[in-house]
């Protein structure tokens, strides 16, 4: 590593050209050169230099690429907050549980990037975690589909939402009328609680007697364009939205994601507390599940999903969006 070309980077605060210079480390793999430059980064933040992005990054791209002791080094609660995701979804996207789990004693990140192995294919033993952090096994049960994960670069990430069934337009009828039990209203609520909460974006939940068309007109629209997916497709849709922190509050990760997904299906089910055995959840095919949007250049983050019990004859519909 040229000491002196660090040194000069940090003085004239030139964040891109130390963005470059912790690349070109990470490229010939010189992890002590990379653990050195997030260090004085962070000696220069505490004499006033605005370079806690680079120090960021460092930490980013050891969590990425570095072996996994350090990377594991890196990973503790909270890390990540600022950068595209949480530095334990980080580094377990690019190491397996075998490589990390020797690694990682702070519980919830253990349990964390054990989940998040298992969503990713690892043999992960539930009884190697503390399983009151999450409150689910870590391995997706055989009704559950398959989750499409982060993917994160040196250069950036990608978030999928999977495949989607195309919308159609429709004209909706009569409004439900809305029930004053809020059943599940809030366990929809909580699967974008960052974007309301910490974000720009704003969401709404409702419970009707009647059918999801009902309740999406219950919004007050009078046409959308909607389509009846499977359980499966709606379960991929609450996980994409529940990770993401929407565009300004912190992403949550598909764990934690799917936990809110399963709370969410129990309350629809009718359940007040996750069942003894979690594929009762299999139930949740017996509802029928819509996603739909207003059709009006729908961008940023965006959940519109509907359900329906059609043997009870009531229905829920959320509307959540965030934009930049």
């Amino acid at each position: 590593m040229n000491e002196e070309t660090l040194s000069t980077l940090i003085e004239s605060s030139d964040l891109d050209g130390l963005v470059r210079f912790i690349d070109g480390l990470a490229t010939s793999r010189d992890w002590d050169g990379i653990e050195e430059t997030r260090d004085r980064c962070r000696e220069a933040v505490e004499r006033g230099k605005q370079v806690w992005g680079p120090a960021e990054y460092a930490e980013y791209r050891l969590a990425l690429d570095a072996p996994a002791d350090r990377a594991a080094a890196v990973i503790g609660d909270g890390k990540g907050r600022y950068g595209p995701g949480p530095l334990w979804e980080v580094a377990a996207s690019t190491h397996t549980w075998e490589e990390l789990s020797p690694l990682l004693e702070t519980p919830t990140v253990r349990a964390m990037v054990a989940h998040e192995r298992a969503i990713r294919g690892d043999e992960v033993d539930a009884g190697q975690i503390d399983g009151r952090i999450l409150e689910i096994e870590p391995t997706p049960r055989r009704w559950e589909p398959s989750y499409p994960v982060a993917v994160y670069r040196s250069d950036g990430v990608d978030f999928p939402e999977g495949e989607r069934t195309p919308l159609a337009w429709e004209d909706l009828g009569r409004a439900g009328d809305q029930l004053a039990e809020d059943t599940g209203v809030d366990a929809l609520l909580e699967l974008v609680k960052p974007w309301w909460d910490e974000s720009s974006g704003h969401a709404d939940a409702v419970h009707v007697s009647g059918d999801a068309r009902s309740a999406i007109r219950t919004m007050g629209l009078h046409r959308a364009r909607i389509a009846e997916v499977s359980p499966q497709e709606a379960m991929v849709a609450m996980v994409w939205a529940a990770s993401s922190g929407g565009a300004y509050a912190s992403r949550r990760g598909t764990p934690r994601a799917r936990a809110l997904a399963w709370w969410a299906v129990a309350q629809l089910l009718g359940y007040d507390e996750l069942p003894e055995d979690p594929d009762a959840l299999s139930e949740f095919d017996e509802l029928n599940w819509y996603l739909w949007d207003p059709g009006d250049q729908v961008g940023g983050w965006s959940l519109y999903l509907a359900v329906e019990d059609p043997k009870d004859e009531v229905a829920w519909a959320i509307s959540a969006v965030d934009m930049v």
